[in-house]
This record gives C-alpha cells, sequence and structure tokens, in this order.
C-alpha cells in the first residue's frame, strides 16, 4: 500500500560534523532562529521508500512522526500507525480526514511526506498545501502533467513550502562538486555524461507478485518506467551540479521485458544552454548493475567524476595536471562538502545520509533558519515532467528532436 508522512516541531540543533555541537532540545513547535524536530506521519505499511524516509527524517534528529494516513484500509491503518507508535487518534482512515484534523489541531503537523505511487501525489499534495501544511513529496512529481501542473498551482497560491525528494542532491561531494562548477574551477562546461543503471528488472518480475514492480511497470500509476523511476533522478542530477538547462532533447526509449507496457531502457542526447552537450542513459535491464547512478562533466579546465556506489570518493582532473582524488570532508575542500558531513572523513557516509540532508535543509526552511536555495522544489519537478514527456514523444516520433 502506499503511504504518507507528515512532519512538526520540537526544536533541536544537529550535530553536522565532528567540530559541531549538539544543541539543548526544547519543546514546542518551530520558530525564527531555532531549528525543528518535524512531525511526520505515512500512508502504508512495508514500502520501501517509506522506510527510507522515516530513518532518514530521524538522522539528525529533527522530525518525529506523530501522524499518517498509512492505508485505505481501516484495520491496516490502525496496525501500521501501533507499530510507528503513533496515537490512535492521529491513525486516520484517509488524507483528506488526516490533512482536515490536523490543520485544526494547536499541535498539528508541520509538513507531510508523501511516498506514495506516483498517480497518488497530486491529491494529498494539493489537499496538504491548501490547509496550509509543508509538503514533501516523493519524486517525480506525479504521472502526468496535468497532476503535476495542479500541483504546481496549489503551490504558488500557498504559503507553505513544498519540497521533493531528489536525494542524490544531498551527497556531499555532489554539493561539492555543484559548488566547483560554480567557482568555474572546470571551466566552461561542454560535455555531461549522466546514468543510472540497475538490473532488477531484466526479468519480469512484476508478474511474480512483487509489489514494487507491479506498481512501478505499469502506466497509470507510474506514469513512465526507468525513464520516470531513475531517468528523473540523473536529469536532476546533472542539471543541479551544472547549473544548466536542458533545451532539447531526442530520446530512444525500449521495453525489453516481455508484455512490460512501460520503458526500461532509455537513451538520450541533450542539448544543454551554452552550447554544452550532454547523454543520459537510464536502464532496469543491465545485468550486474545494483544502483549505478553516475555523473561525468568536463569543461574547459578540467573534469568532475562521481558515483553514487562509491560516493565518499570524486575524482577531479585539471586539464594537463595529474588526476587528484577528493574524499568527503577531507583535505582542502572548504566548506562545500565539509558542512553537509556528519562523520570524519575514513567513516562511509551513504545514502540514508544524502536523504536525511534534504530533510534536516527542509527543517531549517520551515523553521526559517536556512534559505532552502539547494533544496529541489516545483520547478525541479516540473523539469522532471518535462524530460519524462519530451523522451517519450521524441521516442513515439522515431528519435525527433524536442525542444523546450
Amino acid at each position: 500500500m502506499p503511504c504518507l508522512q507528515a512532519p512538526s516541531t520540537r526544536p533541536v540543533r544537529p550535530e553536522r560534523h565532528r567540530d559541531h555541537h549538539p544543541k539543548t532540545q526544547t519543546e514546542g513547535r518551530a520558530t525564527h532562529g531555532k531549528t525543528a524536530q518535524a512531525r511526520h506521519g505515512r500512508r502504508g505499511r512495508g514500502a520501501f521508500i517509506g522506510a527510507v524516509h522515516r530513518i532518514a527524517s530521524r538522522i539528525d534528529d529533527r522530525w518525529e512522526v506523530v501522524a499518517g494516513a498509512l492505508s485505505s484500509d481501516p484495520e491496516r491503518a490502525r496496525a501500521s500507525a501501533a507499530d510507528l507508535g503513533i496515537a490512535p487518534d492521529r491513525a486516520y482512515a484517509s488524507w483528506e480526514e488526516m490533512a482536515r484534523a490536523e490543520a485544526a489541531r494547536e499541535d498539528g503537523i508541520d509538513a507531510v511526506a508523501i511516498v506514495t505511487p506516483n498517480h497518488m501525489h497530486a491529491g494529498p499534495a494539493i489537499a496538504f498545501l491548501k490547509a496550509g501544511i509543508h509538503v514533501i513529496c516523493d519524486k517525480p512529481l506525479a504521472a502526468t502533467s496535468d497532476q503535476a501542473d495542479a500541483i504546481a498551482a496549489a503551490a504558488r497560491e500557498a504559503s507553505a513550502r513544498f519540497v521533493l525528494t531528489h536525494n542524490y542532491t544531498g551527497y556531499p561531494l555532489i554539493r561539492q562538486a555543484r559548488a566547483m562548477i560554480a567557482a568555474g574551477e572546470l571551466g566552461e562546461i561542454r560535455l555531461v555524461q549522466a546514468e543510472y543503471a540497475q538490473d532488477w528488472l531484466t526479468e519480469s518480475v512484476e508478474a511474480t507478485g512483487n509489489k514494487q514492480a507491479a506498481w512501478r511497470t505499469d502506466p497509470a500509476q507510474a506514469g513512465a518506467g526507468a525513464l520516470g523511476d531513475i531517468g528523473t533522478h540523473a536529469f536532476n542530477l546533472l542539471s543541479f551540479v551544472t547549473g544548466l538547462r536542458t533545451e532539447a532533447l531526442l530520446a530512444d526509449l525500449q521495453s525489453f521485458g516481455p508484455g512490460r507496457r512501460v520503458d526500461d531502457n532509455a537513451h538520450v542526447l541533450l542539448r544543454l544552454e551554452r552550447g554544452a552537450r550532454g547523454m543520459l542513459w537510464a536502464s532496469q535491464v543491465a545485468p550486474g548493475n545494483e544502483n549505478g547512478l553516475r555523473l561525468r562533466v568536463y569543461g574547459t579546465k578540467g573534469g568532475l567524476e562521481w558515483g553514487q556506489e562509491n560516493p565518499n570518493v570524486m575524482t577531479f582532473a585539471p586539464f594537463g595536471e595529474p588526476k587528484r582524488i577528493l574524499t568527503r570532508g577531507g583535505a582542502g575542500l572548504g566548506g562545500s562538502s565539509a558542512q553537509f558531513t556528519r562523520i570524519p572523513p575514513g567513516h562511509p557516509e551513504g545514502y540514508l545520509e544524502a536523504f536525511a540532508t534534504l530533510y534536516a535543509d527542509a527543517a531549517d526552511l520551515i523553521a526559517g533558519t536556512g534559505d532552502g536555495a539547494l533544496l529541489p522544489g516545483i520547478a525541479d519537478g516540473l523539469d522532471g515532467m518535462w524530460f519524462i514527456s519530451a523522451c517519450q514523444r521524441s521516442s513515439a516520433a522515431g528519435g525527433q528532436w524536442v525542444t523546450r
């Protein structure tokens, strides 16, 4: 079943680096000048990404799960709430009930985390935004462009904030790469190579009762296959790091799985602004690849290479000089990486910590102690939806270029 999670606040400042000291925790809602532990809820039981959100939200002790619409089945909803320590009166049978009730409570949630299948993002997102409750939503933004536009319209009219969890932007070395490129250390960007390869759909596991595979390969629920599931991550990552907007693309999509109704492999050519060129490969049928997200960026002065499966190391190659191996929080990196590091260099950090960085940034934004400049939001979500639609249109037309 799908999940909804919702946060609220008890101020506490997290220890983000070994040189930082934790502050005293106090009770109350977030106020300006304080960081906040936020209360949040979820819908569904046993879903992979729901558990990831819940764990990541607690790493910096910034969020607390206090409410949830956890299943459309009341009995399952109550059981799931009990598992998470949610009080019975805050275990809701629907997200509609949850939005109304929490908005009316003096101690109501500050934010809701929406971790449902893609086609179920719009309804809850719009309802909570209208209720003045901040929204943290899993990517992609929605299953269809119409749903995405409806969320965007609600976000524009709301006082509440909207955050999209493109969690890979939370890796310290990814933020380091962004800072280096912005500072001109690579010169003018010429080439970008992004890939995200997995192998878990090499066989038709959706026909075996695998619930994750079933909804992710259902066009009505997912809207797209590998393109939306992991391709949007790669597309967002290259945009985040380089700061360049894609102006046009050409895509060739395949569905290799027998009877599969969505793409499971995508090759995409990109024309970026300022004359840069890019290539993106997203596949869930590449045996031997577990979670192979990789980014390579090359400019007139040098290049950078980073891989998600070994995220604490990045290669920097200034043109005409020996390659340099940069490590998370290591010597010579300054604040761009170290400020997002929780433990000393040499102690591995990874996926959950990167996810936690987005939750910490969101808590700062809600508390008024951060500007959210590095947080993905509505604009990033709409960009991802354009990417999906443009790739589908390009491939359907036999590989034609599609422009903005």
